[in-house]
């Protein structure tokens, strides 16, 4: 197993304490307990592989979005999920003050017996980076596709969770990030929209239209047939009988 793992009691010492610290030991000693290709594996999961599922969702979410709906319902939710990732650099962005106010130290800096799956973290903990873009882009998503974003959410906690068992953050700062996730992504998300909502709407109506609406889905609203991406056509009701009149 990977780790700095001096077998040695809670220590006393560094940013956590009471449950916070119990809590840390309790998930982080799973590691502990399993074998070292399993802790490889949870390694590249927390730090590389959840992100990497959460981008295919947020794909996965937009390719369906194309295809349902109205075409007014397909602008609202690429909207949406155009703004998922944008909120989850917002997120990251506001969490910098916050961790150079709180200057909390990893962990394992302060604490010895735990096993640290992953190496070269030097920067702070609270709150955790990983966590805050994990939920962020979930909200995103969710606030979207309702589907979708069950799915992101469920990875963002699994996240939070892998982010104490490879000891490199304590139970606060996931939870931390969690919120802070949660909080940048709704907060913003009126003035985001009123922002990207126009945007998408005009590439809906533009030679890229394919990005918003895939070409032979939907109906418009009120049950007329949609043009080319779904863009509902202009009405001709009445132009038969003047043709006939005439």
């Amino acid at each position: 197993m990977a780790g700095l793992a001096q077998e040695t009691p809670l220590a006393t010492a560094g940013g956590g304490s009471g449950a916070d610290l119990s809590l840390l030991y309790d998930i982080n000693g799973l590691s502990k307990a399993a074998p070292p290709w399993v802790d490889s594996i949870m390694g590249f999961v927390g730090e590389t592989g959840i992100m990497l599922a959460m981008g295919i969702v947020g794909l996965w979410a937009w390719w369906s979005a194309r295809r349902q709906g109205t075409a007014e319902d397909s602008v609202a939710a690429v909207a949406g999920l155009a703004w998922a990732p944008l909120a989850a650099a917002a997120a990251v962005v506001v969490n910098i003050p916050i961790r150079g106010f709180v200057e909390r130290p990893r962990p394992f800096v302060d604490h010895d017996g735990l096993e640290v799956l992953v190496s070269g973290k030097t920067d702070f903990s609270f709150v955790s980076d990983h966590s805050t873009m994990a939920m962020a882009l979930a909200v995103g998503i969710f606030l979207a596709h309702r589907r979708f974003g069950f799915v992101a959410l469920g990875l963002a906690f699994a996240e939070g969770f892998l982010r104490i068992y490879m000891g490199v953050h304590y139970p606060t700062d996931v939870i931390g990030g969690l919120a802070l996730g949660t909080a940048v992504t709704l907060l913003l998300a009126p003035l985001a929209l009123a922002l990207l909502t126009p945007l998408v709407s005009a590439i809906a109506g533009s030679r890229a239209g394919g990005l918003v609406r895939a070409g032979n889905a939907g109906r418009g609203r009120d049950g007329e047939r949609s043009g080319h991406f779904g863009i509902p056509e202009p009405r001709t009701e009445g132009k038969g009988e003047k043709d006939l009149a005439a």
